[in-house]
């Protein structure tokens, strides 16, 4: 068949597939075999059934759609193009180079028209559950009758490694559950992975899982079908009560003579002999590359021009609404924005000193509180432990299949799940937050790390966060947690020492919308210092702050977080009524510390001061970079134990004795330090 005897339709769909050999043959990298196969499925969503906008792929009520199914992003970038996006033919050219548009997988933040960062299977279908959870909640509060500015469904492609990933399976019942009609995941079924054929490993029914999640099930036995596709389509936009899956059944690297069906075809080049016979099989001319013909024009103007029109319909719709609803239409202008509402800050609290104070997980319920008084879309959960982490707010609704306005979401025991939820629900506009115990963050660690590669505005809160848990024992307590979040690049770390600090650290996550927080609280009580007598705890902004001083030079520094600060307190005390001039650093964020300047951080832990002593209740690693080769520092190298917590912390040496006993070893061996610059404030510093 040549390209003029084409329709329409056949020229889209082989110029997505010729699109996807070509990028993946030119980068010598990449998996051509799944966009192959899905060119029709992608078209036919794209072109009959998505509300967008090309020239403003931000409109706020366009249909969402997420590639899990990560690895085939050329499928995405092919349908892009063709359909009106910026994303230059050039761009499909640099597929996978340096500074393109077209990276391996796709990436929020870096090309039109991606809706979230995929590539870790399983995690784009969950992330489009929070989008859906989003959508309902943005329904639910914004709409009125006569006035529905929110009206979007979400679309997710998954293959056969995000039903593999215990993540989706976790995300679909969720979504079950809760009734989220307005996802549609369109699953395919290839039964192709690296290895070989999906025999090997995975042979279950998808099908009839997805319905005991409470899903509308529905399949296409060929993806080439576009008439079925549009039938089933159809079928689940009309589904009202249902999440709905679409099992399509297709062929990896459809056409290609030597490679289709084959697990060759999935993440390797098909070759230039091999794209030739599947370009001459297609009716393509063969040794053409990158062709997009000019026919293409008519698709591309159509899209442009009918997303324009569906926008500016919508914003006729905004204007009526904006006039009959006021401040709701000033709430959505400014969550949209990215902002907050004017004097949101006022009801944040103040806490009196108190020797015996509050644990942090408490104080923050107070702080909680108070934000979702002044921001109505700041809303969350935990993971089966509200009554623990603190996390619930009062008198907000419980998000529920009958009750989508509800601020109070449960995940169930289902951490991966929540923090890809979070995530979906970040992308989205809302702020959300989500709670755990600090020993279970290993489970939410690969949604942390997304939030922070896509620069997520997300709030992963967790408790219980010390061997302080006590009787619980050593699968409870948490040691390397803290030192592997903070090792994920970009996240900021918020240990609170007391109440003020925690509600710094509130203020900071809210002002700020460009980075994840993983903010660590304790579960027993903390001192609240007197802060008429301590450094205010504003300093908590800037990471690490002189909470308590001597007059000069300090002999000894003591640098701690949350709940270790008041053993440090306390062996400041002792110093000083010994005639020991000593300084407590209260250091809640090492992230936000290393971003202030060296004339700060000079300041805070000045170089001619050798003798520190560093202590936090987990792991050393990272600790050096404060004290120096010379310093102390007070950690875990060992798991815990099941015992009271008074009897652990004497047992493992975190007390004010033992802080003071390392400080005065310190001061009693410390060298001449005239004119030393210590290694700990040379940036970028790792020694331990």
């Amino acid at each position: 068949m040549s390209l003029d005897k084409m329709s329409l339709d056949e020229l889209c769909i082989t110029t997505v597939r010729t699109l996807a050999m070509d990028g993946v043959q030119k980068a010598n990298s990449g998996h051509p075999g799944t966009p192959m196969a899905l060119a029709p499925v992608a078209y036919t969503l794209f072109n009959k059934f998505m509300h967008f906008n090309p020239k403003n792929p931000h409109w706020a009520n366009r249909d969402r759609f997420v590639l899990s199914a990560g690895h085939a992003s050329m499928l995405l970038y092919s349908i892009l193009h063709i359909s009106g996006y910026d994303l230059p033919l050039e761009e499909l050219k640099n597929f996978r180079q340096w500074d393109s548009k077209t990276p391996g997988h796709p990436e929020y933040h870096l090309t039109p028209g991606v809706e979230t960062t995929t590539g870790p299977l399983g995690q784009g279908v969950a992330n489009s559950v929070g989008m859906g959870i989003a959508q309902r909640w943005l329904a639910s509060h914004f709409n009125r009758p006569g006035h529905e500015i929110v009206d979007y469904k979400i679309y997710a492609i998954a293959g056969d490694g995000c039903m593999m990933e215990g993540v989706s399976g976790e995300a679909a019942s969720l979504a079950g559950h809760l009734g989220l009609s307005n996802i549609v995941w369109i699953y395919d079924n290839n039964h192709i992975t690296i290895e070989g054929n999906t025999a090997l490993a995975f042979t279950e029914d998808v099908g009839a899982r997805f319905m005991a999640y409470h899903w509308n099930v529905l399949r296409v036995s060929d993806a080439n079908d576009t008439e079925m596709l549009a039938k089933a389509l159809d079928l689940a936009n009309k589904e009202k009560e249902r999440p709905t899956m679409i099992i399509v059944d297709s062929h990896i690297a459809w056409g290609a003579p030597n490679k289709q069906d084959t697990h060759g075809a999935h993440g390797e080049p098909l070759g230039d002999e091999e794209i030739k016979l599947t370009k001459r099989r297609y009716g393509w001319p063969e040794d053409e590359k990158f062709l997009v013909p000019e026919r293409l024009d008519e698709y591309r103007n159509m899209c442009i021009s009918r997303g324009q029109e569906q926008e500016n319909a919508w914003n006729v719709k905004f204007a009526a609404y904006k006039e009959a609803h006021p401040e709701l239409a000033k709430e959505w202008e400014t969550m949209q924005a990215g902002k907050l509402p004017e004097g949101w800050e006022s009801t944040l609290p103040e806490f009196p000193a108190d020797p015996k104070g509050l644990a942090s997980r408490e104080s923050s319920s107070k702080v909680l509180e108070a934000v979702a008084k002044s921001v109505p879309w700041f809303l969350g959960g935990a993971a089966d432990l509200a009554p623990s982490t603190k996390t619930r707010i009062p008198n907000a609704g419980e998000f529920q299949k009958e009750s989508y306005g509800g601020r109070n979401l449960h995940f169930g025991v289902r951490e991966h799940a929540m923090g890809s939820i979070l995530n979906g629900m970040a992308l989205t506009k809302l702020r959300p937050y989500g709670a755990g115990f600090l020993i279970f963050s290993d489970y939410s660690r690969p949604t942390m790390r997304l939030a922070a590669l896509m620069e997520l505005p997300v709030t992963f809160i967790y408790t219980h966060d010390s061997i302080g848990v006590g009787e619980d024992g050593p699968t409870h307590q948490p040691i390397e947690q803290l030192s592997s979040i903070r090792a994920i690049p970009y996240i900021v770390v918020l240990r609170p020492a007391d109440a003020n600090e925690v509600t710094e650290s509130w203020r900071y996550i809210m002002e700020h919308n460009n980075r994840p927080v993983a903010l660590i609280l304790s579960r027993q009580a903390l001192p609240t210092y007197d802060r008429t007598k301590f450094g205010s705890a504003k300093g908590t902004h800037k990471g690490a702050y002189i909470l308590a001083d001597c007059d000069g030079a300090p002999q000894v520094i003591l640098i701690s977080t949350g709940s270790e600060v008041q053993w440090c307190v306390g062996a400041y005390e002792k110093l000083t009524a010994e005639g020991i001039k000593a300084r407590v650093v209260s250091m809640p964020s090492w992230e936000l510390f290393e971003d202030q300047d060296d004339a700060y951080r000079e300041s805070v832990l000045p170089s001619s001061c050798r003798a520190r002593v560093a202590v936090e209740a987990g792991a050393s690693i990272g600790w050096r970079r404060y004290v120096g080769f010379e310093g102390a520092v007070i950690a875990r190298r060992e798991f815990g134990a099941s015992a009271p917590l008074k009897e652990l912390l004497k047992h493992f040496g975190f007390t004010v004795d033992d802080v003071v006993r390392e400080a005065k070893a310190l001061i009693s061996h410390q060298a001449p330090t005239t004119g030393t610059r210590l290694l700990p404030n040379i940036p970028g510093l790792n020694i331990d």
